[in-house]
Parts: C-alpha cells; sequence; structure tokens
C-alpha cells in the first residue's frame, strides 16, 4: 500500500486501500480520486526548489517509489505570448507531450507492484508515452488504436519503442473498452488510460509548476479529450490551497473542438451529463474522444473552479495553429484549441487584465499531417537562387 494516500471515489464517496492495482471502485465501479490523507512534514516551496525543475521535483506530494522511472520530464518553458498571456509547452517534455508527466508515475507504480505487461487506448500520445516508458521499465506495452485515426508521429513513436500494436474498428471509446476488459491483476496486465487514478497523479504537477513559477493566474485555459488533464490540474491547484502553498485558486477554461465535444457543450447548456456521440471528428486527433471517461471528474472541477467551455471549429483551431507557429511554437492541433478558445473567450469570460496560462499538450511534429503545406520555390543553381532572393527581398 502506498503510505499517506487513500483512494475515494468521486461517484458513491466508498474509500478504499491505496492499491496501484486498485483503478476502480470495487463497491460502485466509480472513478477513484487518490486522496493524501496529511500534508507530508516539511513541505514548502524553497525545499522542492533546491531541486531540479521536474515532475519528481515535488516527490512528497506524490506516490512514494523506490526508483522512478524517469527521463527528466515536466519543468517545460512558460512562454509569454503577451502582457498577461502565458503558454504552458508541454511539447518539450521527452516523448513530445504532457502524457510523460503521468506516465513516469504510473510506469514506476506499475514496475514496483510486479506489473510486467501495460496496456493502453490511444489517439497517439499516450501511446507513444506508454510505450517509451514501459520499454526504459523493462516491461512489455500493448496498445489498442482506432485504425485510421492516430496521427503517424504519434503512431511511430509508439513503434519505435516496441509497442505491440492492435487496431480496432471504430473510434477511441471502442479501443477503451476493450483495454478496461482485457487488463486486470490476475494476468499481470497493468492499465495506463487516464481512468487510472495514478497516472492523473504525475500530471497535476503541471499546476504545480505553474504555481512554483509564476504562482496563481486567473485563468488556465486547456483541450479536453478524455477529460483527465483538466481534473488533475484541479486536483493540483487544490492541494497547493489546502496546504499552504497558495493562497487562491484559479479559474479553468475547457475547450473541445465542435466535432467532439460532448463535455464543451453540455456544460455551456447547464447539463449534469456530457452529450456522448459515438461518431466524434475533428482533425484535432489528440480530442477526437466522443464518449470521455473522466466526465464526472471534469464536471467536478469545472464547477468547482467557477470555470466556462468553450467550443471552437477546426478552421478556428487551424487559425490558432498557424498564427502561434508564427510565434516560433509548434504545437499539435489539440494544443492549439486552447489558444482559439481563449481568442473567443477574451473580453467575454476572461476579462482583459486577467493573467491566464494556455496549456499546449504537445509538440507539433506529433502531428506533421496537420502542418499547412506551402509551395516551394525552385530553381536550379546557386546564381539562381541569389537571384530569386533578390527578387524576394528588395
Amino acid at each position: 500500500m502506498l503510505p499517506n494516500y487513500e483512494l475515494k471515489c468521486v461517484k458513491c464517496g466508498y474509500f478504499m486501500e491505496a492499491d496501484p492495482w486498485n483503478i476502480l471502485c470495487s463497491k460502485c465501479g466509480g472513478l477513484l480520486e487518490p486522496v493524501i490523507v496529511k500534508k507530508p512534514l516539511g513541505v514548502s516551496w524553497p525545499l522542492f526548489r533546491a531541486r531540479k525543475f521536474s515532475v519528481w521535483r515535488y516527490k512528497e506530494l506524490l506516490p512514494k517509489v523506490r526508483s522512478p522511472v524517469t527521463m527528466g520530464e515536466g519543468g517545460t518553458p512558460l512562454i509569454r505570448l503577451g502582457d498577461d498571456l502565458w503558454l504552458k509547452f508541454e511539447g518539450v517534455n521527452p516523448t513530445g507531450s504532457f502524457k510523460d508527466r503521468g506516465m513516469t508515475v504510473a510506469i514506476s507504480l506499475a514496475r514496483e507492484r510486479g506489473a510486467k505487461n501495460v496496456i493502453c487506448a490511444s489517439t497517439g500520445n499516450t501511446a507513444a508515452s506508454m510505450a517509451a516508458y514501459a520499454s526504459r521499465a523493462g516491461l512489455r506495452s500493448f496498445v489498442v488504436l482506432p485504425r485510421g485515426k492516430v496521427a503517424r508521429g504519434k503512431l511511430a513513436q509508439a513503434i519505435l519503442h516496441g509497442a505491440v500494436i492492435i487496431e480496432v474498428d471504430g473510434p477511441f471509446d471502442v479501443a477503451l473498452d476493450a483495454v478496461m476488459m482485457a487488463a486486470g491483476r490476475e494476468i499481470g496486465l497493468y492499465p495506463l488510460n487516464s481512468f487510472n487514478p495514478w497516472r492523473l497523479e504525475g500530471q497535476k504537477t503541471l499546476a504545480y509548476e505553474i504555481a512554483d513559477e509564476l504562482g496563481v493566474p486567473d485563468w488556465i485555459v486547456l483541450p479536453i479529450g478524455n477529460a483527465g488533464n483538466i481534473s488533475a490540474i484541479w486536483k493540483g491547484f487544490t492541494e497547493l490551497k489546502n496546504f499552504g502553498l497558495i493562497n487562491r485558486l484559479p479559474k479553468l477554461a475547457g475547450i473541445q473542438a465542435a466535432g467532439a465535444a460532448p463535455i464543451a457543450k453540455a456544460f455551456k447548456d447547464g447539463r449534469d451529463m456530457p452529450y456522448f456521440t459515438d461518431q466524434p471528428e475533428t482533425l484535432a486527433t489528440a480530442i477526437r474522444i466522443g464518449r470521455p471517461v473522466n466526465w464526472p471528474k471534469a464536471f467536478k472541477a469545472l464547477r468547482e473552479s467557477r470555470g466556462v467551455t468553450e467550443v471552437v471549429t477546426d478552421e478556428e483551431i487551424s487559425e490558432a495553429h498557424r498564427s502561434l507557429g508564427r510565434m516560433g511554437i509548434g504545437v499539435e492541433p489539440a494544443s492549439a484549441a486552447s489558444f482559439a478558445g481563449y481568442l473567443k473567450l477574451k473580453g467575454a469570460e476572461i476579462g482583459d487584465d486577467e493573467k491566464v496560462v494556455l496549456i499546449a499538450t504537445g509538440h507539433a511534429l506529433k502531428d506533421p499531417d496537420a502542418i499547412p503545406h506551402v509551395e516551394t520555390v525552385r530553381v536550379s543553381g546557386a546564381e539562381e537562387v541569389a537571384s530569386a532572393l533578390r527578387r524576394m527581398i528588395l
């Protein structure tokens, strides 16, 4: 068992032992949330800041492991875009996405608790991250993917790191159902999707790092796919406040694409449940999810933070994608959804003088097909190059 932790069901409130193999509530099947029973002694910003800027800088507020499986994840740049606007660029994590924060924690726990095999369903980033960390830990990895719906860059990563690839007909949600049915302690197959509460314990360090470097902004704006990250970030901020490390909390703005917006549309309409869809569609493949498993946690985070949701079109995502690129920041389309949503919310829900952090979840090279094609200038030799440049410049 993990010292200092309990598991609480977000649906029925039942408490369970903090065993990494306890993934869903044994009483009602609901999602579980790790709860730190009491603040560890001596936790302070000076203690954290004496260490390398990374996920494990905050180890007192994470599950205790003897030997973390780590590649230096976390410590990502907070890039200033304007007077009161920053972008937290998760694309510089070891495998190019925020998923590495969760994998370093969950893979470490899986290895210590005897798992020999790990599995996930994925739209790409989870597969790439899990395969890399499993390989480093000496575990065998299995990835279940929706056929033809995963960006080439992400699929290539999973293959490179040695994952066994299983393709299914249908969307991500079919792949996730398969994982939930197949995984279990009895066969030593550990699931690493975001319904695993221990993975989200790593992802909450996004909040720790923002507060550590910037303080508490007025808003955090981020894309929603399977809805684990928004709840993890909220958990991180609330823990910091409960432990006296910050004195206020941000509001959350969750952004979804118009063709895959079960949470955003429902929350805007004041509903208690998402508008689930079996046919989600958007160019932002990382958030092309119609039945997000973590929706109860997401609704809770949005309500408690007095947050909002917004829906953006693929055209708005593409324009935001290009705009960030012209600022020198290369993100995947799902990350650009944050910027697109911010532009729609600014001046309305988000005040002009409020401090905002956008979460960019993955690198542009994750999805090279989404990068706009441009015609090249073709010339035959050095003199022709020089002549063409003069014409373009002068």
